[in-house]
């Protein structure tokens, strides 16, 4: 899948592919236009200072968190602490598919 044949939306996880930032994980809180979105995480880059990537540069993930995606669509602005939990719940969700087999080398 391109980065282009996917639209993002608010609530996205996308992982940074160039930049300062390059291999971390964020969320789209806002769309600015159809080239840049503001991207934060609650931790390092906070809800009132996101940043602010090219489309280019990111790659959009498959998971959109419904708690971000609700507040931003309901209040307009999301807390970093729901940031945080999203990712965190994201990362624990893609850790656990990669490492299924290695934790226990099949047997129970």
């Amino acid at each position: 899948m391109n980065e282009g044949d996917q639209i993002p939306l608010l609530g996205h996880v996308v992982r940074i592919l160039q930049g300062r930032e390059a291999g971390q994980y964020m969320i789209i809180i806002e769309r600015l236009d159809d080239r840049y979105v503001l991207i934060a995480d609650g931790e390092r880059r906070k809800t009132n200072r996101p940043k602010k990537k090219n489309l280019h540069h990111i790659e959009i993930m498959d998971y959109i968190s419904p708690e971000v995606q609700n507040s931003l669509l309901e209040t307009g602005r999301v807390t970093n602490g729901k940031l945080r939990f999203a990712i965190s719940k994201f990362m624990s969700e893609i850790v656990t598919d990669l490492k299924k087999g290695d934790l226990h080398d099949g047997e129970r």
